[in-house]
């Protein structure tokens, strides 16, 4: 398996630093960390839950 160097971005909604980075290059996770607290660690979660996530977010 090769490693993938995450691809971090941030929503093209966000007008300020106060959110969170997605890295969603590789096929079977998706990696989100803080934006001001990069250090702090980075949360990974598969795929299909991340898109779930995203599905439900946008219901609002």
């Amino acid at each position: 398996m090769q490693i993938v160097d995450p691809h971090w971005r941030t929503s093209s909604y966000t007008g300020t630093e106060n959110c969170v980075e997605v890295a969603d290059n590789e096929p079977n996770k998706v990696m989100v960390r803080d934006t001001k607290a990069r250090s702090r660690g980075i949360m990974t979660v598969r795929t299909a839950a991340w898109a779930a996530f995203v599905a439900l977010a946008k219901k609002g």
